[in-house]
């Protein structure tokens, strides 16, 4: 199924934004095509610091850290499944009149929404904060600047990113509360196997 998006204010931004990235200078380009891939580094890396840190946590809050992961790979898989079924083509082939991208455009067949990128830095941000708030302040302007990045690149539409944060927030909150219950239990048990004493919850 082909999707009738973009309309032309999508495509209408998308120009504005990769416009704008040509007027920049060279090295923000090449922070940008690397920062796209090593901000989302950088976010499984302090996920796994959140779940490290709170290993001794009661199991309510082990078993938020344990489920943010969970949560991430949820919501990946769920926007690849969307990717198939809407079809959106690239912005770096549709858009008439756009500059050329500053990252290669990828290979036809490989969709445009959501943004797998934004997805994953959205929901990796949302699982640090929902055990480790203090690091917020990384988190949070770390995966909205590495979802921009898509679109500043040049090889997604401002709503790709714009759904993916949306898909990845949503999702790591409803894993990381709704299973939350199960998840502790279990996390509790497999301790008590390790011979760790939990604290009281």
């Amino acid at each position: 199924m082909n999707s009738d998006l973009p309309s032309d204010l999508h495509g209408d931004l998308y120009r504005d934004v990769t416009d704008f990235a040509h007027d920049t200078p060279g090295w923000v380009h090449t922070l940008a095509e690397y920062g796209t891939e090593g901000g989302l580094l950088i976010l499984l890396a302090l996920l796994a610091a959140a779940c490290w840190r709170v290993r001794h946590a009661e199991p309510r809050v082990l078993a938020r850290a344990l489920l943010g992961p969970v949560g991430v790979a949820v919501a990946y898989g769920i926007s690849e499944a969307v990717k198939v079924v809407v079809r959106e083509e690239r912005p770096c082939r549709a858009v008439v009149g756009a500059a050329v991208p500053i990252a290669p455009c990828p290979e036809p067949g490989d969709w445009s929404f959501p943004s797998n990128h934004a997805t994953i830095a959205v929901a990796s941000a949302v699982a640090v904060v929902v055990v480790w708030r203090a690091a917020a302040w990384l988190a949070l302007p770390l995966a909205l600047s590495t979802a921009f990045s898509r679109v500043f690149v040049g090889v997604h539409y401002p709503h790709d990113v714009a759904a993916g944060a949306v898909l990845g927030t949503v999702v790591v909150l409803l894993v990381t509360w709704a299973a939350v219950g199960p998840a502790a239990v279990l996390a509790d048990r497999v301790r008590a196997r390790l011979g760790y004493t939990s604290p009281a919850s």
